[in-house]
């Protein structure tokens, strides 16, 4: 039987016996009242063997099952690099600590059974357990660097939080040698006597070459660092330039005045902007690059992307959702191509409040890839910037003029700006950092995240009172107890969060941050406080946006990058071409709530 499912029917056996109305039954009576019929009873035979045997079940002298007095809890183990541990159960608010002698042979991300041995063990802070059962392993190769004997070797692993080494029989070393960083399959995952084996499946380099430190994070977690042959060849049959087709039944908006902004390296353009103004107000257009028309569902494009679920940055490279053919060919932005696009259009009032839209399909040429540092020059009255672009000059203006009028009424409602400085790390031709300067946020970045945040609650806000299952970008109030902790800390540098019966608005959030602007104590506090938020997460019920103090959020602008964003532009796409059908409804229904974990 499947382990999942196995689990699972453990589990149904154990909320049948947490029922009230529940008296020790034999097996033959349990059979009964669940209706197993007698040619598998051998199989609920096993589960409560099993079950008695993990201490989750007792059996009587008289055969009779009955749930145990012992609490005991399924969770993931994380591993602490001083050899003990916890385990993180959902639903419980502490985790399980787990100490060195109790682990049981546990490896870190592990599925476990935890017994809880002591209420209030480990400072008082955390129940105190041993693990029972390994139920499901977390990992089963790992990265590190290998170490060779005479006759053998054995692989240091990267992960601190793995404080064992993997021995690796010579013959099953792939010719591995002192330095090397290597992927190792786990074999056997060993005890405490005995150390865990294992076989090289994959030499990386040598510590010391160009790139073998970043390659190396990257198979740490799994990242894919190629696509697949059938994703290779779906994407060989993607056009490079516009058919005729491809215009029909879009509006043409190719002779608006259309600009894309972002950083001087950047190669996947998946937003662009055009704004107007008239004597009724603001006319911003947020054109996002139509990646779907590219990547259809079910496809292996399609598959790869959404376990890759986004685009990856690391230090010194882009590990992209899509190939580069699309992501930096025909789907992105580039000035002077013809492109498809799905376009926000909304107008908006003289003080920036949003009065009406629409969502249209579009053919769109950017007539110029502009950067932030070239767009905030002009803003800053850049004599030789601005005639350069002086064409273009007037909408940037507007576009700065604009920008402060949104976010000052975003200020208003009490949305939250962290306001951390990036990083950004310079590598010499080794590989080596040489480098670290600040990204800065200039009004050029600002303009662009306050249209992109209008975008996505626009889209967000008509889907959610359309009733169409939808994929949102969700953020929950924090919990009380989190804040409490929060207030108690500040307190200490003589400031004060002003708290509801159950709940805090974010505007407290806001005013403590912009009263500890510029002070010592600013980086500790404004960090505390962003620990003592909840994390936003993809759901398909929307509670709104706590951070942004917004009642409806998605992710509508970066379709090449993010797969949600992808999602959604599909379901808008069938839902503008003639309504979403009941069998379609069904199919989103069904589909979203995994689509919107796995992202």
């Amino acid at each position: 039987m499947d382990q999942n499912l196995k689990e699972e029917r453990k589990q149904m056996l154990l909320n049948f016996m947490g029922e009230e109305i529940y008296h020790p039954m034999k097996l033959k009576e349990i059979g009964f009242m669940l209706d197993v019929s007698p040619e598998d009873r051998y199989l609920l035979s096993d589960l409560l063997t099993e079950l008695v045997e993990e201490g989750r079940v007792e059996k009587t002298q008289k055969g009779k099952y009955l749930l145990a007095d012992k609490k005991i809890y399924k969770g993931i183990f994380e591993a602490n690099q001083r050899g003990f541990g916890f385990v993180r159960v959902e639903g419980l608010e502490k985790d399980i600590f787990i100490p060195e002698s109790e682990i049981g042979g546990a490896f870190h991300t592990d599925e476990v059974l935890v017994e809880v041995t002591e209420e209030n063990g480990q400072s008082k802070k955390n129940m105190e357990g041993r693990i029972k059962k390994v139920l499901k392993r977390g990992m089963d190769s790992l990265v590190g660097t290998f170490e060779k004997n005479k006759n053998s070797g054995f692989v240091i692993p990267d992960n601190q939080r793995i404080p064992v080494d993997v021995y690796v029989p010579k013959e099953r070393s792939k010719g591995a040698i002192t330095g090397h960083k290597v992927v190792v399959k786990i074999t056997n995952y060993g005890n405490g006597r005995k150390s865990p084996e294992g076989i090289v499946t994959e030499i990386l380099g040598h510590i010391n070459e160009p790139g073998t430190d970043i390659l190396s994070i990257a198979k740490a977690y799994g990242l894919p660092t190629s696509f697949p042959p059938e994703v290779r060849e779906e994407v060989r049959n993607i056009p490079v330039q516009l058919k005729p087709e491809d215009y029909r039944n879009r509006m043409d908006i190719r002779e608006w005045p259309t600009v894309t902004i972002d950083g001087e390296d950047a190669k996947d353009l998946d937003d662009a902007i055009t704004l107007s103004k008239d004597e009724k107000g603001y006319h911003l257009g947020v054109h996002i690059a139509d990646v779907s028309h590219y990547v259809k569902a079910g496809t292996a494009l399609d598959r790869e992307a959404l376990k890759r679920g986004t685009s990856v940055y690391l230090v010194d490279r882009v590990i992209p959702m899509l190939p580069q053919e699309l992501s930096n060919g025909i789907c992105s932005l580039n000035a002077g191509c013809d492109r498809l696009a799905l376009s926000c259009l909304m107008d908006l009032d003289d003080t920036g409040k949003l009065v009406s839209h629409k969502i249209v399909e579009t053919v769109i040429r950017v007539d110029e890839r502009m950067t932030y540092t070239a767009v905030n020059a002009v803003l800053l009255k850049d004599e030789e910037t601005k005639k350069r672009y002086e064409n273009l000059v007037s909408m940037f203006e507007l576009m700065g003029e604009l920008s402060g009028k949104i976010r000052e009424r975003r200020r208003k409602r009490g949305s939250i700006d962290f306001d951390f400085p990036e990083s950004k790390i310079i590598l010499d031709k080794k590989g080596h950092p040489v480098e670290l300067k600040a990204y800065e946020r200039n009004q050029a970045t600002k303009l662009i995240e306050d249209f992109m945040l209008m975008a996505n609650e626009t889209v967000a806000e008509d889907y959610f009172w359309q009733e169409i299952p939808f994929v949102y970008r969700t953020h929950e109030t924090p919990d009380q107890e989190r804040i409490l902790r929060l207030e108690t800390m500040i307190r200490n540098f003589g400031y004060y969060l002003k708290t509801g019966r159950e709940h805090i608005h974010p505007k407290e959030i806001q005013k403590l941050l912009v009263q500890i602007e510029g002070t010592p104590e600013e980086p500790l506090i404004s960090r505390l406080a962003l620990r003592s938020m909840k994390q936003a997460k993809y759901t398909t019920v929307n509670v709104g946006h706590f951070g942004l103090s917004a009642s409806y959020y998605c992710h509508f602008t970066s379709p090449i990058r993010r797969y949600p964003d992808l999602q959604i532009h599909r379901i808008m796409k069938e839902n503008m071409r003639g309504g979403l059908k009941a069998k379609q409804l069904s199919r989103y229904e069904e589909m979203l709530p995994l689509v919107a974990e796995q992202c």
